[in-house]
């Protein structure tokens, strides 16, 4: 386990906002070599194949490597930073956070504030207002214009990150970090594929990929299924558990500690139906803890994967996660490794003939 959380730890603490993910993908790279033959897509997009004990049909695992995130749209006479969100955000987590600008001058990263106003300058019904994004402004601490360019090389296009880092909590299977959308899932990629270059004792060839431009419209997908060319799909995400105050608990399908989440429908996506059934059998048999969901809202890479060339069978798998989309998220590391199980025997199942059946 410690080498996962360190492995999270890394990943997580490292900052790629669509676009700007090259920070995560050089981390891909450096785990992975040696491992199999990695490529990388002309977005920035990057896959490491592992090939099996036969040819077998081409099995796709995807992650992103991007996060939620900001960038900078203009710098104001007084100093200030104007942004826009890159990926979706409520702007009411926003006020007084910290971030990270990447700068123009040498890749230096500057720490801002998002200015948030005391309540004693404040009217009564402004206290009540959820700000846009628009009337937001970040505080690097620059006397004016010239000198947060010039001096501090902040200029329109940095790319800006929220300031947290990876942490344990009290509870010891509980972690807390950025990113953690999904960054999870990266780790879970290379994880998954170090254990499978081991013995290569799997029936297919296996492509573990770092995607990029999800948050901004699944974009990166489209562009790695086109050069990959799988034969059938496996997403990795970290969808928003529901285990929360305010949601009802006997409705919950994403809870901390329940296991890998089954997404077998959201409105972008819905799971081929006998590979989902597939999923589920393994679980069960082999008594791995799993949870089944099926989402009214959101939307993974699969919404591009799964309509790629003829059609792509297409499974949704997850680790629960509080509080994506903000500057720190909590996961439980039982539900990653109850999903790095499920998925290193599901690999196991995928051959030929297998794969053949999922129409």
């Amino acid at each position: 386990m410690a080498q996962s959380v360190d492995l999270l730890k890394t990943l997580t603490n490292a900052d790629a906002v669509p676009g700007y993910e090259r920070e995560v993908t050089n981390i891909f790279r450096d785990q992975l070599t040696g491992i199999g033959e990695l490529k990388q897509d002309k977005m920035g997009g990057i896959s490491c194949t592992v090939p099996g004990r036969s040819a077998g049909p081409r099995v796709l695992i995807d992650s992103h490597v991007d996060e939620v995130g900001f960038m900078v749209q203009r710098v104001t006479s007084a100093g200030f930073i104007k942004f826009i969100n890159l990926g979706g955000w409520w702007p009411h987590t926003l006020l007084a956070q910290k971030v990270r600008i990447l700068s123009k001058i040498n890749q230096q990263k500057v720490i801002g504030i998002i200015g948030s106003t005391p309540p004693h300058l404040l009217g009564d019904s402004a206290k009540n207002k959820v700000l846009d994004i628009n009337d937001l402004y970040i505080d690097v601490g620059a006397e004016n214009q010239r000198q947060a360019e010039d001096e501090y090389g902040i200029r329109p296009g940095c790319p800006v990150v929220p300031a947290t880092s990876f942490q344990s909590l009290k509870n010891p299977k509980l972690y807390a970090a950025k990113a953690l959308d999904n960054r999870i899932a990266v780790a879970l990629v290379i994880e998954t594929l170090k254990e499978l270059a081991k013995s290569s004792n799997h029936p297919n060839t296996i492509i573990g990929v770092g995607s990029v431009q999800e948050e901004v419209g699944v974009r990166g997908a489209i562009t790695m299924t086109e050069m990959i060319q799988p034969d059938v799909a496996i997403v990795l995400e970290a969808p928003p558990a529901d285990d929360l105050p305010g949601f009802e608990q006997d409705a919950s399908q994403g809870r901390l500690g329940g296991g890998c989440q089954i997404r077998l429908f959201d409105p972008t996506h819905i799971a081929n139906p006998i590979l989902a059934d597939l999923v589920i059998e393994i679980a069960a048999q082999n008594a791995i803890p799993h949870q089944i969901a099926v989402r009214n809202s959101g939307g993974t890479n699969a919404a591009a994967i799964h309509k790629s060339r003829y059609g792509i069978p297409t499974i949704v798998l997850g680790i629960p996660t509080r509080y994506i989309h903000s500057h720190i998220s909590i996961m439980n590391i039982d539900d990653y490794n109850s999903t790095k199980a499920l998925l290193l025997l599901l690999l196991q199942r995928l051959s030929t003939d297998v794969v053949g059946k999922l129409v």
